[in-house]
């Protein structure tokens, strides 16, 4: 729950620091005296998007930061998940402005996303504001109230993974009737493209080898007039002594000398070795000459090669062979899915229908704990509601079931009916009730379901709208129950009715200084209850009667 609030510019907000307590607090003001603009500060902690015209004018940027109390709340796992640290008892969420359009966000002054704050803020703070009352005309509003009514988190959460194997199951099916068509209508070309390449019988490698080959044939006479060239330098004999003859006499004069002259051995074994390797180097130019020679059939047998080789691939916009074969296996691959499309088909088709029958199953389950919670919520919102000014007061929790309508919650419909008279049916709540009405509607919905959101915070914007006298009353000791109930519950009121019966109380008031205007926040003491109170039920001008009256309304509390 919150327990420190701190707003540095933001809007009319200077400078701001106040603590909050458990239970049933209330805050009170002028209105236009900032109460929307603490509102508007805690929901930007909420992730909600920033604008830079909140920021207090004439300041380069603004802070907002909230200090809860989560100890009695088991949030570890959130912070683990998103890898943020964590005592187990305290959580400081933090977010800056700057006048030049930039935001940051901090958990536990650790940089956070827009969606961690809303992450962490929807388990933390639940802000009822006018406009969520409308929420009443909305389908998806009405069907979640009803399942946490039953309590159907974890069917829910069973219902919706076998929802998203059977969507993913039939768009595959889909997909594979497509890809069938259309496979279908390329068949005939992809079977030629094919048994084209097929017919070529590549390997890899094979075009480098060619490639090389073709060159050794258009070169074949230079080669060998190169090669016997060589092999006669080596052995050839000029003047009478070919090179091989002069490197051998060259060892022997060495070996002669190997007694008086010590490294001559060394000399004349290196001297060797080179002899060997020169000997050896011209057998194999006279072998290579030997094997080389012109074959004009062979040639234009490889260049006939080599030009199906190139074909193919500028056909298919490939530069190796090896990518011609890639290509040739995934062909081949697709007309295999082609030739078994239709046992494909069906195989995904039964897949498909299998878990389909499971979420029918699991959507079924889903309607029968709906219906019968429904009757439980009619039941309990009635009760709930005949203190509230409503003694002929009709809810009802209409479950129609669309079995063939599968969606990502089940198939059913549900809807709230309301009639706060004898006469006349139920009709959409959104559609009959007054504003009044439709504000202890959802005052009793709230507490309805507030044991079973385990909420620390629940903040109440004027959710008094349309109401007064005892009703306010009763609505009050609504929302102090729900704040007995470990729990903090915040209202900003305009009635001294509800105001009287908050646990701690602020006030919410305007200053005017020189140059601006500021908005400011302060707890009251019991004499400035009675006092702010008084104001509320007499206006400006304070009466003995008025502080009477508060009084009253305070003891009575």
């Amino acid at each position: 729950m919150i327990r420190h609030l701190h707003i540095e510019n933001y809007a009319l907000i200077e400078h701001l620091d106040i603590d909050f307590h458990s239970g049933f607090s209330v805050i009170t003001g002028e209105t236009g005296a900032g109460k929307s603009i603490i509102i508007g500060a805690i929901g930007l902690l909420m992730g909600q998007r920033a604008d830079t015209r909140s920021i207090k004018a004439g300041a380069t940027r603004c802070v907002i930061e909230i200090t809860f109390d989560v100890s009695n709340y088991q949030l570890d796992s959130f912070f683990e998940e998103n890898d943020l640290d964590f005592d187990g008892a305290e959580c400081v969420i933090r977010r800056e402005l700057t006048s030049a359009g930039k935001s940051r966000a901090f958990i536990n002054d650790t940089p956070a996303s827009l969606s961690q704050l809303k992450e962490i803020g929807e388990q933390l703070i639940d802000i009822h504001s006018q406009h969520k009352n409308l929420l009443l005309g909305k389908e998806d509003f009405q069907l979640s109230t009803l399942d946490i009514v039953a309590q159907n988190s974890e069917l829910l959460a069973a219902y919706r993974g076998e929802y998203q194997t059977y969507k993913q199951l039939s768009k595959q099916l889909e997909e594979a009737l497509d890809e069938a068509q259309k496979s279908k209508e390329d068949e005939d070309y992809l079977r030629f493209q094919v048994n084209q390449l097929a017919d070529a019988q590549l390997q890899e490698g094979e075009q480098e080898e060619l490639e090389e080959e073709s060159e050794t044939l258009e070169h074949a006479e230079d080669i060998k007039t190169s090669l016997f060239s060589a092999a006669n330098r080596l052995q050839s004999s000029q003047e009478g002594v070919d090179a091989l003859s002069l490197v051998r006499q060259g060892v022997s004069e060495l070996q002669s000398i190997s007694s008086v002259f010590p490294m001559a051995d060394e000399l004349a074994e290196r001297l060797e070795s080179c002899y060997i390797e020169m000997k050896d180097v011209a057998n194999e130019l006279e072998s290579q000459a030997e094997d080389v020679e012109y074959n004009p059939h062979r040639l234009e047998q490889v260049n006939e090669r080599l030009n199906v080789i190139y074909t193919l691939q500028k056909k298919h916009g490939v530069e190796t062979v090896e990518e011609l074969l890639n290509l040739q296996h995934d062909l081949e691959e697709r007309l295999m899915r082609i030739d078994n499309a239709d046992g494909w088909i069906e195989e995904l088709r039964a897949k498909t229908e299998a878990q389909k029958g499971k979420v029918v199953a699991l959507a079924q389950q889903l309607s029968k704990t709906r219906l019968k919670a429904a009757k439980q919520m009619e039941a309990e919102m009635e009760k709930r509601l005949l203190p509230l000014g409503m003694p002929n007061v009709q809810f009802k929790c209409s479950v129609i079931a669309h079995p063939s309508e599968i969606t990502p919650t089940g198939y059913d419909q549900v809807q709230f009916l309301f009639n706060a008279n004898k006469s006349g049916e139920p009709q959409p709540v959104s559609q009959i009730a007054s504003g009044g009405e439709i504000a202890r509607v959802m005052l009793s919905l709230k507490a309805l379901i507030a044991g079973s959101v385990k909420l620390p915070t629940i903040i109440f914007d004027e959710i008094d709208t349309g109401v007064s006298g005892s009703i306010a009353e009763k609505m009050a000791r609504i929302m102090k129950e729900m704040g007995d109930q470990e729990r903090q519950v915040i209202s900003i009121t305009h009635l001294p009715q509800i105001a009287a019966l908050g646990s701690h109380h602020y006030k919410v008031y305007k200053e005017d200084t020189e140059d601006t205007t500021l908005s400011h926040i302060v707890p009251l003491s019991d004499e400035e209850r009675v006092e702010e109170i008084a104001h509320m039920l007499s206006g400006e001008k304070l009466t003995d009667a008025a502080l009477e009256n508060a009084k009253a309304l305070l003891k009575n509390d």
